[in-house]
C-alpha cells in the first residue's frame, strides 16, 4: 500500500467536545443531546438530525455562523485527538508509507488539524476542497491528492455511507474503523462486512496492513469480482 487516506470525525478526532459544546450552546445536558445523536446513528440518520429534535427548524449552518460570532465557534487541540493517532501516523510515514488526512471540516478545522503538525504529507478538509462526503467529486480528489494508483491506496473512516461506500465506489481499497457512534453501531452489518476491504478496531493496526502482502496482492479479477452494496444503509448520513 503507497498512501493510507484517514478520515477525520470520529477517526483521527473524538467528536466528545463538538457535542458537548452544542448541548451548551442549547441549553441541555450533554447526555440528552448525546443520547439524541445515539438515536439517529442508530435509525440511519444525519447526527446532526439530534439538534433539530431539539430546535425544529433549525438551520445548522446558520447556527454554527452565530456560535463563531459569540466568541464559541470550533476548536481543536491534542486532547481532541484519539491516542493512537500520532504513533500510527508516525510509523506508517516511517515505513515509506504517504500518509493524507481528508475528511469533512471547514477550512476553520484545517487551520487547526495543520496547526497540530500531525505526522501526515497532507491535511485538508472538504469546505477547502468545495465538496463534501459522500459526493463521488470528494473521492476523485482524494484519488488526486493519493499520488498512487487507486489499488494502491486505502480509505481508512468509520461511516458506512460516507466513508466507506463512497470510497469503494471510487475504486479505493477501504478499512473500516470500528471507532465512534456510526462505527460501532454498523461495524458487523452485512452490507459493511461486506464492503469493507479492512475492519480495524485501532489506527495502530494500519501499519502491518501497510506491510502485508495481502494489501498489494489485489489483482483486476479480485476488484471487478467485488460487490459494492448499500442494503439498508443506503440512507445512513
Amino acid at each position: 500500500m503507497e498512501t493510507i487516506v484517514l478520515d477525520i470525525g470520529e477517526t483521527l478526532v473524538r467528536d466528545d467536545r463538538h457535542w458537548a459544546s452544542w448541548a451548551d450552546w442549547l441549553g441541555v445536558p450533554p447526555h440528552t443531546l448525546g443520547a439524541l445523536v445515539g438515536a439517529a446513528v442508530a435509525q440511519g440518520r444525519e447526527a446532526t438530525d439530534a439538534l433539530r429534535i431539539l430546535r425544529p427548524g433549525m438551520d445548522v449552518e446558520e447556527a454554527c455562523r452565530a456560535r463563531a460570532a459569540a466568541g464559541r465557534g470550533e476548536h481543536l487541540d491534542e486532547s481532541d485527538l484519539y491516542q493512537d493517532v500520532r504513533p500510527a501516523l508516525g510509523e506508517l510515514r516511517a515505513a515509506g508509507v504517504r500518509v493524507v488526512v481528508a475528511g469533512d471540516g471547514t477550512a476553520r478545522a484545517g487551520e487547526l488539524l495543520r496547526a497540530l503538525d500531525l505526522p501526515a504529507d497532507l491535511v485538508v478538509t472538504s469546505d477547502e476542497w468545495g465538496v463534501r462526503k459522500p459526493d463521488p467529486e470528494f473521492f476523485a480528489r482524494v484519488a488526486e491528492a493519493s499520488g498512487a494508483a487507486p489499488e494502491a491506496t486505502l480509505y481508512v473512516g468509520d461511516h458506512p455511507a460516507d466513508d466507506l461506500f463512497p470510497a469503494a465506489a471510487a475504486g479505493l481499497r477501504t478499512a473500516h474503523l470500528r471507532r465512534g457512534p456510526y462505527g460501532h453501531w454498523w461495524a458487523d452489518h452485512p452490507d459493511v462486512v461486506e464492503t469493507a476491504d479492512f475492519r480495524i478496531d485501532a489506527l495502530t493496526e494500519l501499519v502491518g496492513l501497510a506491510s502485508s502482502a495481502a494489501v498489494s496482492g489485489v489483482t483486476p479479477e479480485a476488484e471487478e469480482a467485488k460487490v459494492v452494496r448499500r442494503g439498508t444503509l443506503r440512507s445512513v448520513r
